[in-house]
């Protein structure tokens, strides 16, 4: 059986439970020392460590002068792609950027009667950096990446967007992403891919430009290489393997359930999807449709091991109990395939993105609806949210006085500074107040 279905009040309810609990996992630091070589070798040596890097390991032959996509590249791309693709691509861009414009937030002033300003100054970064995967060598362009980073940063108003993206082979990047970049405002985009072109942006080189924020995913050498660079750049967050629960009752069409399973397992051996349900029938229906789904995927042997090794069908017995079991889990997504999702929503607590009703796969989330993809995982919902607008933002105080306001509050002031120990900070008070 691909999955053993389990009753939570069951033994081994309880420990698959505990299981999902305790699914958080650090970065896999196995690649850790390599990592560390690598950012050193770009600090140190700066383009001629990330043009030999390249070369080792995807575009044999690129040369210094083609670390930056040129201008006829970018002009090319257009004549690479069909109609029917860039129509898609203007709606789902409409779809993220309407969504994504609701975040902007702005700056405030609170002014009191004795002539105390105080507020707070919201502004982008100067720059950011979006890594986008390199998709298969190029077969398969993550066009979803480049608008799902590239638009919340532009909204912003960050000045300057560069994209980084291994080349192939041949050395040249897929038209697709080139096209998607350009239609949202990117044209400074470098041919470096892993964790090299983390190294590049967090540390600047003589081609690529040294960046204030790094998001976008990528394998364990650029998830390592974004914790290695943490705190001299802001990144957007560590991501664990992609995971979806769904939350079912008998309203929910097996077929449906069974295949959002199996999108969400084709990502990666190590992705997790979860069934929860009231409906103790659904649970075979859905390894029915499991078996008969998965032969006619083109990556059945990925969403298979996924499957067999991390996949988990509960059965509960009420819907508050699966309320709540989705809370505690903390989910990348959650769908809720019940009869009245609408009714559930004020007692989710805890999820990166909520999918509600039968008609709401999590692959419309993925590309189209317009909310981001970049999700928290491994039960990181518990305080961390998605990718927005607000991550290519820092706010200052503002804080203005008043010769009358400090004289009201200068005592206080004191006082606490000398309570601490300080007394210059109490001294730049009293010379204010001639004390």
């Amino acid at each position: 059986m691909l999955i053993t279905p389990v009753s939570i009040g069951s033994p081994e309810g309880e420990k698959t439970l505990q299981g999902l609990l305790d699914r958080f996992q650090p970065a896999d630091n196995s690649c850790r020392d390599a990592v560390s070589e690598i950012l050193q070798a770009v600090r140190d040596k700066k383009d001629e460590a990330v043009l030999a890097l390249c070369r080792k390991y995807d575009a044999p032959n690129l040369t210094a002068g083609q670390l930056q996509v040129s201008a006829a590249e970018l002009q090319e791309a257009y004549t690479l792609v069909d109609e029917e693709f860039l129509d898609t691509l203007a709606r789902a861009i409409e779809r993220i950027q309407s969504f994504h414009e609701r975040e902007m937030e702005d700056s405030w002033l609170q002014t009191r009667e004795d002539g105390t300003i105080v507020g707070r100054l919201v502004r982008p970064v100067d720059s950011a950096g979006l890594y986008v995967p390199g998709g298969k060598g190029g077969s398969t362009p993550l066009v979803s990446s480049v608008l799902m980073n590239g638009i919340p940063a532009g909204i912003a108003g960050v000045n300057q967007r560069v994209m980084v993206t291994p080349p192939g082979a041949d050395g040249r990047v897929s038209p697709h992403l080139l096209v998607a970049a350009q239609e949202i405002g990117i044209t400074e985009i470098y041919k470096a891919g892993s964790a090299w072109a983390i190294g590049a942006l967090a540390f600047g080189t003589e081609t690529i430009p040294k960046v204030d924020v790094i998001v976008g995913p990528g394998n364990q050498y650029v998830t390592e290489a974004k914790s290695q660079v943490s705190g001299m750049v802001r990144i957007d967050m560590i991501a664990g393997p992609s995971e979806v629960l769904i939350v079912a009752d008998a309203t929910a069409a097996a077929a449906s359930v069974a295949a959002d399973m199996l999108a969400q397992a084709e990502h990666d051996p190590l992705a997790l999807a979860i069934l929860v349900t009231t409906h103790a029938p659904l649970a075979d229906q859905v390894l029915a449709e499991l078996d008969r789904q998965l032969p006619l995927l083109a990556r059945e042997e990925i969403a298979r091991t996924a499957l067999q090794n991390r996949g988990v069908i509960l059965i509960v017995e009420s819907l508050d109990e699966a309320i709540e079991m989705a809370n505690a889990i903390a989910i990348e997504h959650l769908e809720l395939m019940i009869a009245d999702p609408w009714a559930q929503v004020p007692h989710i607590r805890h999820a990166g993105a909520i999918f509600l009703g039968h008609n709401t796969p999590e692959a419309a989330g993925d590309y189209f609806a317009g909310p981001n993809h970049v999700l928290p995982t491994m039960g990181t919902a518990r305080f961390a949210s998605a990718l927005g607008v607000e991550t290519f933002l820092k706010k200052s105080s503002v804080i203005s006085y008043s010769a009358g306001a400090l004289a009201a509050d200068g005592e206080h002031i004191m006082r606490l500074a000398r309570l601490e120990g300080l007394g210059a900070h109490a001294g730049s008070i009293a010379v204010r107040l001639g004390k």
